[in-house]
């Protein structure tokens, strides 16, 4: 039941919570109000859950509900999950305040969408599907600013775009880690982890780009070094048993310590 109610992917908590979190933390500096993001955070939350009973009753998932009283518990869920995420948006859309949050769930719900057509087409388009599902959920960092300062305007998407970076490098590597694990030799690992290595260039020409049009300061690169610096260190490492949840927590882990400095490194972004 638990499995059909409640959300199996612990890596997608962080690429959710961490932008929305650095969202806020940067609207807040800039004299934003807190009050909302409350409300956009249990709206957010909600929405993320609705997705697993949704899934459980259109038979979409790996668990799916097919007993009566599993139905009908799978049924009560979405029921709540919806009414929390309903009663929240009418609270931040009343009087006519927070419109542009239409805009970034359209998109966020387009990302879902393409994703979920590629789920359906087999294993070879999981990475595509996670990082474009990335792409929905690190929106927050954009939706927390945006009801914070009331300005949908390009720190928002630069704050979007920045978290989504982070989110892909670290999905591109955890691929790594489970399907290359046993893999020896440094030619080896290049040859198999190259897309994590392309990764990483992309990434740094990309924040360099933001740094030259303005739209980041130079100094959020910092929030990016551990997580290059680790990404590159696995090609040199010898093989090691993989411990899928010691994984999960370390890359959680990874997400707040990039969060926490990306934060500092925008305490005084003008």
């Amino acid at each position: 039941m638990r499995a059909m109610l409640w959300p199996r992917e612990h890596g997608a908590w962080g690429i959710l919570l961490v932008p929305l979190v650095t969202g806020a933390a940067v609207g807040a500096i800039r004299g934003g109000a807190v009050a909302p993001v409350l409300l956009f955070l249990a709206a957010s939350l909600a929405l993320f859950c609705l997705r697993t009973p949704v899934e459980a009753l259109l038979g979409a998932s790996a668990v799916r509900a097919q007993r009566g009283t599993e139905r009908q518990w799978v049924v009560l869920g979405a029921a709540a999950y919806s009414a929390i995420a309903a009663g929240t948006l009418i609270l931040l859309f009343r009087h006519g305040n927070n419109r542009g949050l239409l805009l970034l769930g359209a998109a966020a719900a387009a990302s879902f969408a393409v994703q979920a057509g590629l789920r359906k087409l087999g294993r070879e388009t999981r990475t595509s599907s996670q990082l474009l599902g990335a792409i929905g959920l690190t929106s927050t960092a954009a939706g927390a600013y945006y009801v914070t300062t009331g300005h949908l305007e390009a720190r928002a998407l630069a704050l979007w775009g920045a978290n989504w970076l982070f989110a892909a490098n670290q999905i591109l590597f955890v691929r790594l880690r489970l399907h290359a694990a046993k893999v020896e030799g440094i030619g080896n690992r290049f040859a198999a982890g190259w897309h994590a290595v392309l990764g990483i260039v992309i990434t740094i020409v990309l924040l360099f780009g933001g740094f030259e049009a303005g739209t980041l300061p130079r100094r959020a690169v910092l929030a990016y070094h551990p997580m290059i610096l680790r990404n590159l260190w696995w090609f040199f490492q010898k093989p090691r048993p993989l411990n899928v949840h010691r994984l999960g927590v370390r890359e959680l882990i990874s997400a707040i310590v990039f969060g926490a400095i990306f934060i500092v490194a925008l305490a005084s972004w003008r």
